[in-house]
């Protein structure tokens, strides 16, 4: 994971990011320990209090939960969080954007629809 400190998001949205990430593609798993602060903060080359607000970020919203003395650890709905979360906040505003877009240039409902069904059907086949 590289930091991008001169990026748009703030690094503690970064590392929340990433550790969303690493739940999905199941490299922590439900009730799983994720890194301590100080692990992220050596591995990142970072503050420690910044990888503690990435985990505090997690934790409220139930993406990660703390068990006193022993660490933050995955949560049983966490990968179902992950999704509706990215699904809502990510797509939603791609979707908008795309919309948007095909409105300027005068592309009709059918024809991005189209578009659409022949963008995922040629990603699915690539995933085969």
């Amino acid at each position: 994971m590289i930091i991008n400190p001169d990026g748009a998001k703030p690094i503690y949205v970064q590392i929340s990011e990433w550790i969303e990430t690493e739940i999905l593609n199941g490299n922590f798993t439900e009730d799983e320990k994720v890194y301590s602060q100080y692990q992220l903060a050596e591995m990142m080359n970072i503050n420690p209090a910044t990888a503690a607000k990435g985990l505090t970020k997690l934790v409220e919203e139930d993406i990660l939960y703390k068990k006193r003395g022993l660490g933050m650890f995955v949560a049983a709905e966490a990968k179902g969080i992950i999704l509706n979360k990215r699904k809502t906040n990510t797509l939603t505003k791609l979707v908008e954007d795309v919309v948007a877009e095909a409105n300027h240039l005068n592309v009709s409902e059918s024809e991005l629809i189209t578009m659409i069904k022949t963008s995922m059907s040629e990603t699915k086949g690539e995933k085969s």
